[in-house]
């Protein structure tokens, strides 16, 4: 429609997501908006309902379309100029006419509800099919062993999920946003107030190499080793000075004092190797050594420690479909290859046999892979 100018208004003809419209003698300037406060859902609801008058050229049609009543639709438009302090329509019983301001305010709407709109489609295509980043968090010893086939197999499954994997001692603050989940390797389950989903235990072993025990001799109760060179893992989760055994015998507890903490599996058995004591090393970093005979296993019938294995993520509620499939896969793949190792270990307690390959076990139809979009940090 059109109307001749007035009032300082413009001339509309206005269609469904567009409007063409003719200055006034002030459209020439840029109108500064100084609301009275910052915007709130209510401003959003009574931006869409503007938008909607506009584009249906009349209050009752578009409070109609809106299923509102025409006073609710007049009442938001009143709210709206009060809030912006600013004439956005001028209106009559039979017609309404954009101000020049109203006009600039109709473009800037129309953006900010399209970029709302693009948002909540986003968001919600997200919960429903893998996309995007997805960044995870594990020990790093653990994390090689375990966690890396894993995130192979994901990347395998859901290609159009990139992911950055960070491989630390130190566990993340998940509350803060860095992190959609943490597969740790505990004592006990972390007291937190993230999602904790359990995943498995393990254990550690005790191990010496041939030439250590053969200068110091074997130890053959918990008690004999207070007189060997402990080493020990020093990180977060790790007791430090206290082996707990579990066996035959029940449960036995031996503190004592370490001659050598590290904070890393991998170097713990390298200095085992190099026969300067004996170390509880977990099961995955263990079994190499006491496969090609570079470790032997000390106190075959009793484990050290125990582990709980649990996959941590900061909400309940609201699970994007990155996290959710990522926490099914684990479900299925993480006790498959925790069973493997510890079958594997207890067939090395007699002479090493030869060279044992620990492979990862991955689940699913097929085996191959194409390279993972894998980001490593340190």
């Amino acid at each position: 429609m059109h109307s001749g100018r007035r009032n300082g208004a413009v001339n509309v003809s206005v269609a469904k997501g567009r409007t063409d419209m003719t200055p006034s003698r002030a459209s020439g300037r840029r109108h500064a908006f100084q609301p009275k406060m910052g915007p709130s859902m209510n401003t959003l609801h009574n931006m869409q309902i503007f938008v909607r008058v506009v584009e249906a050229r009349s209050f009752t049609a578009a409070a109609e379309s809106l299923g509102i009543s025409p006073g609710s639709a007049s009442r938001a438009m009143n709210e709206l100029e009060a809030h912006l302090r600013i004439r956005l329509l001028n209106r009559t019983t039979r017609r309404i006419a954009l101000t020049a301001a109203g006009a600039e305010y109709l473009e800037r709407c129309r953006e900010i509800l399209a970029d709302i709109a693009k948002a909540e489609e986003d968001i919600a295509g997200s919960r429903v099919s893998p996309s995007g980043v997805l960044r995870i968090h594990s020990f790093a010893s653990f994390g090689q062993h375990y966690v890396v086939p894993a995130v192979s197999e994901y990347r395998r499954r859901y290609p159009d999920v990139k992911i950055e994997l960070r491989l630390s001692q130190d566990i993340p603050d998940l509350l803060d946003g860095s992190c959609d989940s943490s597969i740790l390797a505990v004592s006990s389950l972390p007291d937190s107030d993230a999602v904790q989903v359990r995943l498995g235990s393990t254990f550690d072993v005790l191990c010496a190499s041939p030439a250590y025990l053969s200068t110091h001799g074997v130890p053959t109760e918990p008690a004999d080793l207070q007189s060997h060179e402990c080493l020990t893992l020093s990180t977060p989760t790790f007791a430090q000075r206290v082996w707990h055994f579990h066996g035959p015998q029940g449960n036995e507890r031996l503190t004592f004092d370490s001659a050598l903490q590290l904070d890393n599996a991998e170097a713990l058995a390298a200095t085992i190797r190099q026969g300067i004591g004996i170390g509880a090393l977990p099961v995955h970093t263990a079994l190499s050594g006491l496969s090609d005979g570079s470790l032997v296993r000390i106190l075959p019938d009793r484990t050290v420690g125990s582990r709980e294995i649990c996959a941590v993520h900061p909400s309940r509620r609201f699970v994007d479909a990155r996290t959710r499939t990522w926490l099914d896969l684990l479900r299925t793949y993480m006790p498959l290859a925790l069973e493997r190792n510890h079958a594997q270990i207890s067939a090395l307690n007699g002479p090493p046999s030869g060279p044992t390959t620990v492979e990862p076990v991955l689940v699913g139809e097929g085996r191959s892979h194409r390279a993972p979009d894998v980001v490593l940090t340190h």
